[in-house]
């Protein structure tokens, strides 16, 4: 691969060179001094993309295992949705933390910290024998993806310009892809295999060491040290208040747990209420917030902040049930599901790649983001017409069209906010986005999980009654043990599963339609070609003859390739 032209100036590099395109238009910048090259980026991206496989196969190889595990571990519906939303919550709390800190420390050892803390999770889910271990490995597992999460964003974001940063995304958004597409089939080949459902954690060690490996030969970044303050009390905060308010989400409204209106929701809203705002207080008051008020009141993090919530919550918590959906109510076998899933991953894969790569070519973003949100509200809408009867071709249109809209989203969103913030904010603003995401996730695993434990059990009662089969008290249960009943029992919870998933995808929908209201209100900036902030990098700014001799706005003295912001914290990497 041949390294690409240097040119001189930002916003007119073609002016610089002299160089045009055969239709007159200036050629395409693909470098600037001051930066690293196209081969440098690469090889640093190499180590990242290997960890981001890692720990995207080793979550989503579990996704087509869950329903076997249930049924092993005496798992409920509630025990379900929290196997998903323990690693979402400590994902959600964990990764503000590790925003801050790449904003202090070495981001890559903090990445290959990350990477252990991950390996250590799965390694205790492998090994859990009941619920409790289980629940408290994927904690484990959640707080060394929250590292990943922020990390991969922070790191992309300290060496990439906005404007270039959507063709490597779009190398990051295949990655992503390949590890969503293959986890499925590689965990459904896993679970029908004799080597059973534990090897879909175990599995993920020996890549975890190619990772590491190649993250310490790779990757190259320029840290300077600086005096730090951790916002330690900011954290706690952070992490009762969200945890308090799924806890309650959880429970509430269950048989044998307490009522929607009583006092024991009363007690954990008031006292949530009462711990995020303290949070705020604190997060005003402190040198070094955890989740910086400066930068999410920024009215593009804002409204992305509002956006990524709402995509969250459809995309985590409808998604999260398919495999249920496919296993349970259709009757497939766990590597059927995986295939199954393909046609939501090639949405994806299509809409992450197709839109980085036109982003970088014409450095108009929100039009994707606007598409993007309408398709989700689509895919939502029509996958809430499904029930267990749903012809299978119907269905893989709906995932499609839902997937397509995600890659339309996800990383977009975060780069809208990227190129609003200095390079030595970039860790905290992509981590604020990730955390507002990941919670928009949490919370919609709890609720509609909730909801759809509720539904199944009502419609599994009155298909029981129907069939003058006696239920108990506390009504026709949740349990995804569905082999072990009789086959007359088997066909009535199959049919509840499959009509209870559209409720879910309905919910999603009407949740998505904030997404396209936050999107359309969103101002949206031309991609900036500088690394920083600058003069140069404005919208309206005139090229300034005085950087032709390649310092590029970033200060005398500085030395090619190494990225810098203004002031003490933009040498900290």
């Amino acid at each position: 691969m041949t390294e690409p032209q240097r040119t001189t100036t930002a916003e007119n590099p073609a002016s610089a060179s002299g160089k045009t395109r055969r239709n007159g238009k200036p050629a395409r910048q693909d470098h600037v001094p001051g930066e690293m090259s196209h081969r440098q980026i690469l090889q640093a991206l190499t180590g990242l993309l290997a960890a981001l496989f890692t720990a995207m196969l080793s979550t989503t190889i579990v996704a087509n295992a869950l329903p076997t595990i249930m049924a092993d571990l005496d798992g409920t519906q509630t025990d379900f949705a929290w196997v998903v939303t323990a690693a979402l919550l400590a994902n959600a709390v964990s990764t503000p933390i590790w925003g801050k800190l790449a904003d202090l420390f070495s981001k890559k050892l903090l990445v290959q910290l990350s990477i252990i803390v991950f390996v250590i999770g799965s390694v205790i889910a492998g090994l859990a024998d009941n619920m409790t271990v289980l629940l408290t490995a994927r904690v484990v597992q959640g707080l060394g993806m929250g590292g990943l999460t922020a990390l991969v964003q922070a790191v992309i974001g300290s060496i990439i310009p906005p404007r270039e940063r959507g063709r490597y995304s779009g190398y990051m958004g295949a990655v992503m892809a390949v590890a969503t597409a293959g986890g499925p089939l590689l965990g459904g080949f896993i679970v029908d295999s004799p080597l059973g459902w534990r090897w879909t954690f175990f599995l993920c060690v020996p890549l975890a060491v190619v990772a590491l490996f190649l993250l310490q030969i790779t990757l190259r970044l320029p840290h300077t040290r600086r005096r730090v303050s951790i916002d330690w009390l900011g954290s706690i905060l952070l992490t009762a208040g969200v945890s308090l308010l799924l806890i309650w989400v959880s429970f509430a409204g269950k048989p044998g747990y307490y009522e929607w209106m009583s006092w024991q929701t009363a007690a954990m809203v008031g006292g949530a209420v009462v711990l995020l705002a303290l949070l705020v207080l604190v997060e005003s008051k402190v040198r070094e917030p955890i989740i910086p008020l400066k930068i999410i009141r920024q009215r593009t993090t804002a409204l992305s902040i509002v956006a990524s919530v709402a995509v969250g919550i459809a995309m985590f918590g409808s998604t999260t049930f398919l495999g249920q959906y496919f296993q349970i109510a259709r009757g497939f076998s766990p590597t059927e599901a995986g295939l199954l899933m393909l046609p939501m991953i090639a949405g994806n894969l299509a809409g992450s790649v197709g839109s980085g790569q036109l982003i970088s070519r014409f450095g108009k973003w929100k039009r994707f983001l606007i598409a993007g949100t309408i398709m989700v509200i689509a895919g939502a809408g029509l996958a809430g017409t499904m029930d267990h009867e749903t012809d299978m071709l119907l269905v893989s249109v709906y995932i499609f069209v839902l997937g397509l809209g995600m890659g339309l989203l996800m990383q977009n969103l975060v780069l809208a906010v990227q190129n609003t913030v200095r390079v030595s904010e970039v860790g905290s603003a992509s981590a604020s986005i990730a955390f507002f995401r990941t919670v928009g996730g949490a919370v919609g695993v709890s609720v509609l999980g909730a909801v759809m434990s509720s539904s199944v059990s009502s419609r599994a009662a009155d298909g029981l009654r129907a069939a003058n089969i006696p239920v108990s008290d506390g009504g026709a249960g949740d349990s995804l043990d569905i082999g072990s009943m009789p086959a007359a029992v088997q066909g009535i919870f199959r049919a509840a599963y499959g009509d209870a998933t559209a409720t879910i995808f309905q919910i999603a929908a009407v949740i998505s339609v904030v997404a396209l209201i936050a999107v359309l209100l969103i101002k949206e900036q031309v991609l900036r070609r500088t690394l920083d902030i600058t003069p140069a990098s404005t919208p309206k700014a005139q090229p300034n003859p005085d950087l032709t001799g390649g310092s590029e706005s970033l200060g005398a003295g500085t030395k090619p390739g190494v990225p810098t912001g203004s002031g003490p914290r933009s040498t900290a990497s």
